[in-house]
């Protein structure tokens, strides 16, 4: 867990949802570069090992080129995926501040299908209060594309 996540004056965004589907099948939703550029954003350098690092490229905003920085932190197969995102500058203000956060896909069984439960640790407020805001809403809309994506591959 990086420090922004530990401090009290951080904040998670959680989406906590139940597909139909297999854990197998939602898991490589999850781990594939290829479905995840449909349902998120296009990853470069991504793989699901322990320690690799990969972008995102988003919309630039003030001093930030728009680069999410991201390295893998834990994989366990069908059940737990763990990110750092870092993104944003610290001359910014509002959209594009500095981030340091941690985002947590976990998959578990459910009556009818999967549970995925994603958090994305560590805004620190009122400095990120933007980017928890837009990505509060922004992370439930990827989770339901994530779910449409997964419905394609079934």
């Amino acid at each position: 867990m990086n420090d922004a996540a530990l401090k009290s004056n951080t904040q998670d965004i959680v989406v906590d949802e139940v597909f139909p589907h297999a854990l197998e099948t939602i898991w490589k939703t999850l781990t594939s570069g290829e479905l995840m550029a449909r349902w998120i954003m296009a990853p470069t350098g991504f793989e699901p090992v322990r320690g690799k690092h990969f972008t995102f490229k988003t919309t630039p905003g003030g001093a930030w080129d728009g680069v999410i920085h991201c390295q893998v932190l834990e994989v366990v197969p069908n059940q737990r995926l763990v990110y750092a995102w870092k993104a944003g500058d610290e001359a910014n203000v509002g959209y594009g501040s500095r981030l340091d956060t941690v985002v947590t896909f976990i998959l578990s069984r459910a009556e009818n299908g999967t549970r995925l439960r994603l958090v994305h640790s560590g805004f620190m407020l009122p400095k990120n209060d933007a980017a928890f805001k837009n990505m509060g809403e922004g992370w439930k809309k990827v989770v339901q594309k994530l779910g449409a994506i997964t419905d394609e591959q079934n």
